[in-house]
């Protein structure tokens, strides 16, 4: 082979490379992840580390997402605040999380007397709830992808039986977005921990009451070993979603394929969280109240009457005066306005 041709095949072979979009020639993308829920904690703690195991997979290592315990680079509670100032790549948060700039932010991660798993699914990508979380999230520099959806959540632990509203005046209770503001309405001191605090003030006195997650959560985290009665239906979260939230400017410098694998990802295990949260309900109930004594109690209708009256006022207060949660709100009720007809055709009742 004469040097002439040596040289123009390399040449040929380098253009072909050039042109060619693998991954192996892709820089590596590594991104340091805050999470607000141990890895220990079954479900949605664990479904953040599957997902780095997810995309480095799928990515053949060009992509790792580091997962950090809570507290490990921020607190908890910090931790969507902290990928939208640019201290930490990503966080692994529910959109509830970051309530403190928007109420309305609480509508992308649970509704009180909202949708169950497929109904809230729809509205999300086929209703236009994505998009509007996006716009919000983009003026703080967040691009949040949903990972996650469980299914509905235990009402609360008390320490006591509740047999009317009347017995709520007064408690102490940690409770999450916008149901707090319900309970509030019924004389409840309310206050969002982050999971890692909630038993120690529960076993201290620091609050009488909590609600926290799906029965196989609540029975690692240890709430039956203080308080006695568990209330159902959870009907301040009926589904909830979880969220990847990665700093804009970080997204935004990720190739096409690089965020396509993140988002095939974080969709894959939306199938896992919803096949496995309903899955393993069934028997930490069982076993807690076989072996922990644990009262399981189901809120009579006249209360839960009165929490969805109240729920309804608290609508109507935030609507008038956050014109972003009247928008997602307006988005959201229209949604299930209309498919209303197809639910009350299409399912058993």
């Amino acid at each position: 082979m004469t040097r002439h041709t040596m040289v123009t095949v390399a040449a040929l072979c380098m253009g072909l490379l050039g042109s060619t979009p693998a991954l192996a020639q892709q820089a590596k993308v590594r991104l340091n992840m805050a999470s607000t829920f141990p890895g220990s904690m079954v479900l949605i703690g664990d479904a953040a580390k599957k997902l780095g195991d997810k995309v480095r997979q799928a990515s053949g290592g060009e992509i790792e997402i580091r997962f950090n315990e809570p507290g490990a680079l921020v607190p908890a509670a910090q931790s969507v605040d902290a990928v939208s100032q640019g201290s930490v790549d990503a966080a692994w948060a529910g959109a509830g999380w970051f309530a403190g700039k928007d109420s309305a932010f609480n509508m992308f991660s649970s509704v009180p007397f909202g949708p169950g798993l497929g109904e809230y699914l729809a509205w999300m990508y086929h209703g236009g709830g994505l998009t509007m979380a996006r716009e919000m999230f983009a003026k703080y520099n967040i691009h949040n992808l949903p990972c996650a959806l469980i299914p509905p959540e235990a009402s609360g632990w008390f320490r006591k039986e509740i047999k009317s509203v009347a017995d709520l005046k007064g408690l102490k209770m940690r409770f999450f977005g916008l149901g707090a503001r319900v309970m509030e309405k019924f004389g409840v001191a309310t206050q969002q921990l982050p999971p890692g605090e909630i038993f120690q003030a529960l076993q201290l006195g620091t609050i009488d009451a909590t609600e926290f997650s799906l029965p196989a959560i609540d029975q690692r985290l240890g709430f039956f070993q203080v308080a006695k009665f568990y209330y159902f239906p959870g009907w301040h979260q009926q589904a909830t979603f979880f969220d990847l939230m990665i700093n804009k400017k970080k997204w935004d410098t990720l190739s096409p394929q690089h965020k396509a694998i993140i988002e095939m990802a974080c969709g894959d295990l939306i199938r896992e969280t919803m096949a496995e949260g309903e899955a393993a309900q069934w028997r930490a109930i069982k076993e807690m109240q076989e072996k922990g004594g644990v009262q399981v109690k189901k809120w009579p209708p006249e209360i839960l009457a009165a929490f969805e009256k109240a729920w309804n006022e608290v609508v109507a207060e935030e609507s008038a005066k956050n014109p972003n949660f009247k928008k997602v709100w307006d988005s959201y009720a229209a949604f299930r306005a209309n498919y209303a007809l197809w639910k009350n055709h299409g399912y058993l009742q």
